[in-house]
């Protein structure tokens, strides 16, 4: 498959999707966690996390992430999704990606920045710059196959 043709499927995939399992680690244990997301042009990843979830703390030690995007299926179904690795920081969220991240989730906007600029529980938005993409499920028509996308930012 061509690269042109899995960047279309993980920009189509992602776009009806809500939320992903991000995977971090510390100390040679790792963690799973969901969160929802939205996406920008360049398929950077945007979430938002309490700065005391365990996530967020593994986060600020080591950025190196990675995750994937299934919607459910239906045990005679075939599955499908997307695969990511790539690094994570913390941002200071502009009006625009605020904004980004309101319309990908559904969020009411006036939400998210009560998220963002809780002083008490403090919250903040992370960037993935996801380094590398697959793909696996029935794509192609082909059946069950597994295809990647080299990414670099």
């Amino acid at each position: 498959m061509l690269n042109s043709e899995i960047e279309k499927i993980v920009r189509g995939y992602i776009n009806s999707t809500l939320h992903l399992s991000l995977a971090t680690v510390s100390n040679n244990r790792p963690w799973v966690c969901e969160v929802h997301f939205a996406y920008d042009k360049s398929l950077n990843l945007y979430f938002i996390s309490k700065h005391s979830t365990r996530h967020a703390q593994e986060i600020f030690t080591n950025s190196n992430v990675a995750g994937n995007i299934i919607k459910q299926h239906e045990k005679d179904e075939l599955p499908a999704g997307i695969y990511f690795e790539g690094t994570a920081t913390k941002i200071m969220a502009s009006n625009a990606e605020v904004e980004l991240y309101s319309q990908g989730t559904g969020r009411d906007i006036e939400m998210v920045h009560h998220w963002l600029d809780d002083k008490q529980n403090p919250s903040s938005m992370f960037r993935i710059l996801v380094k590398n993409w697959a793909i696996f499920g029935n794509f192609d028509g082909k059946g069950m196959n597994k295809y990647q996308l080299g990414w670099s930012e």
